[in-house]
């Protein structure tokens, strides 16, 4: 497979593309990849390349070295008490809360809103931002060893991106309370269980598992994977029957009348595989 590496910015974070795929690696081992500015930044910035790039159809998204990350650096909080950026120490409280508003929508809310499909790979712990961030995936693959935490309640913080709408869509309200309550691990086949992972492998077969699935979603119907992530986001949102169901025809006459529909229902009735360009 031909890797095209992409210049992200920063040594935080890692990117590649191959096979219409977009690996995104948050990239700080020595932190079990927590969070940092250059990294959020950078993160955002290969969002937006995977969402706008015609050559990407599907976005993969893991970490270093046996972690998926740790969320905020918790470690700089507590030396600076920003997460070890001057900045955002100099910054007013309005400009700091605008600003972390803005790096969740590019990061987290582009994840979750993106017409495409994108998938964490979690081969350690996700923890707080980065349980959020697991969680904005479409697909969530853990290796068997891996585990989610909101680990919020245990510093004393209330939880960000997104972690609270994404959980409840998932496993409902009472139980998002009960993990943002108490802040337990949560093991892979928990998670399993409760509908947060969609699949968990033995450790040594994540990326080969990740890579597999990602091939399968790139290989299928842009067009078609766009409005149904749009109509699943519309329904988890709370919109009524009636206005998905309407949604649901529009789409669904769309799609119909796209060359991949129609090269696809050919390649139905001759019991061949199709191939889908997107349009």
């Amino acid at each position: 497979m031909t890797k095209t590496m992409l210049d992200t910015g920063t040594e935080d974070l890692k990117a590649w593309e191959g096979e219409g795929i977009l690996h995104i690696t948050l990239n700080r081992p020595q932190a079990r990849n927590a969070m940092s500015g250059p990294m959020n930044q950078a993160f955002g910035k290969m969002l937006a390349y995977g969402e706008e790039s015609a050559s990407v159809r599907v976005i993969v998204v893991t970490g270093a070295e046996g972690a998926f990350c740790a969320g905020g650096d918790v470690k700089g909080m507590a030396g600076s008490g920003d997460g070890g950026s001057t900045a955002a120490a100099e910054a007013t409280l309005d400009e700091r809360i605008h600003a972390q508003r803005l790096n969740q929508r590019a990061t987290a809310g582009r994840m979750y809103l993106m017409p495409k499909p994108v998938i964490a790979s979690l081969p350690g712990a996700a923890a707080g931002a980065g349980m959020s961030l697991a969680l904005a995936a479409d697909l969530r693959i853990m290796a068997e060893n891996a585990f989610i935490t909101s680990a919020f309640a245990k510093v004393g913080f209330s939880g960000d991106y997104g972690g609270t709408f994404f959980l409840t869509q998932l496993v409902g309200s009472g139980e998002a309370r009960e993990i943002y309550y108490l802040s337990d691990r949560l093991d892979a086949q928990e998670c399993l269980r409760l509908g947060l992972a969609n699949a968990v492998v033995p450790a040594e077969a994540l990326e080969e598992e990740t890579l597999a699935l990602a091939r399968r979603l790139a290989a299928g119907p842009p067009a078609a994977y766009r409005y149904m992530k749009e109509n699943l986001n519309r329904a988890a949102e709370g919109a009524d029957a009636l206005s998905c169901m309407d949604l649901e025809a529009t789409h669904h006459v769309h799609t119909g009348l796209t060359e991949d529909h129609r090269n696809a229902a050919a390649a139905f009735v001759e019991k061949r595989l199709p191939v889908f360009t997107g349009r």
